[in-house]
């Protein structure tokens, strides 16, 4: 079974064809290619909280510092923490992932 991105979750929109997209923009976890497949989830539609760009609480929220509490409070991320159990890719991957050169996958 498919694991629920956080778009699907919060139902913010922001994905490509989303129907917020013309008003803030396309969620980068929604395109981030270096992410696809961490906790089972598309692009980075399930590791958000290290992405910044992501929308919470109708915001556009920047660096991870910055939203690094809302992450921590956020029902979607302790879905995944919950869902991913012992095999949850912490954020220390997850930015080691980020760092790397971006691949295209057209």
């Amino acid at each position: 079974m498919a694991k629920i991105n956080c778009w699907e979750f919060k139902k913010c929109g922001r994905e490509p064809g989303g129907a917020k997209v013309d008003d803030l923009g396309v969620c980068l976890a929604a395109i981030e290619q270096r992410t696809d497949g961490l906790n089972q989830g598309q692009m980075g539609g399930r590791v958000c909280w290290a992405i910044s760009g992501t929308l919470c609480r109708g915001k556009v929220q920047g660096i991870f510092a910055a939203k690094l509490t809302s992450c921590l409070r956020c029902d979607f991320f302790h879905l995944v923490e919950d869902e991913e159990g012992n095999n949850l890719i912490e954020t220390e991957e997850i930015f080691r992932r980020l760092d790397e050169e971006p691949t295209d996958k057209s």
